[in-house]
């Protein structure tokens, strides 16, 4: 007989998960042998400590989550012409208003530091296309020597 799967979420109350990830990240880095024991000890010791601070892990991760999920920041609203927000008609506007930007001359600086840049790259290239020839020219030698000692 099978169990039929469904879409159904659980709830969980807020701040429990709060309270799991750090039980999971402490038992990450402890690794104990007894894990339940283990777990009844944290969770003593953070009551301990939310008695004595008054600071609340799981609240103070209810509010952050909270915030992140219901952030109203990022909400736009939507007009009712043309399903164009506000924001984008105001892009379109300041798109129209502006001129073309032109490219700076690159100042003395700027120039030198190119200039220097160029030197040295051919400066290599030409070391390259001499140490070829040097190749050539010794790699040619042993055959010249080889043709004489034959004749």
């Amino acid at each position: 007989m099978s169990i039929p799967f469904s879409n159904t979420h659980y709830r969980i109350p807020q701040g429990f998960g709060n309270l799991l990830e750090g039980l999971t990240r402490e038992i990450l880095r402890e690794q104990p042998e007894n894990i339940p024991a283990f777990a009844a000890a944290y969770f003593e010791n953070l009551l301990e400590k939310r008695e004595k601070t008054n600071f609340d892990p799981a609240e103070w991760g209810t509010k952050v989550d909270d915030r992140f999920y219901n952030n109203h920041a990022f909400k736009e609203h939507e007009s009712p012409e043309n399903g164009e927000s506000a924001k984008e008609k105001s892009r379109g506007s300041v798109k129209e208003d502006e001129t073309p930007v032109t490219a700076l001359e690159p100042s003395e600086e700027e120039k030198e530091k190119e200039e220097n840049a160029a030197l040295k790259i051919q400066a290599v290239f030409r070391g390259h296309l001499a140490r070829e020839e040097v190749k050539k020219m010794k790699s040619g030698e042993p055959q010249e020597e080889k043709r004489e000692e034959n004749e």
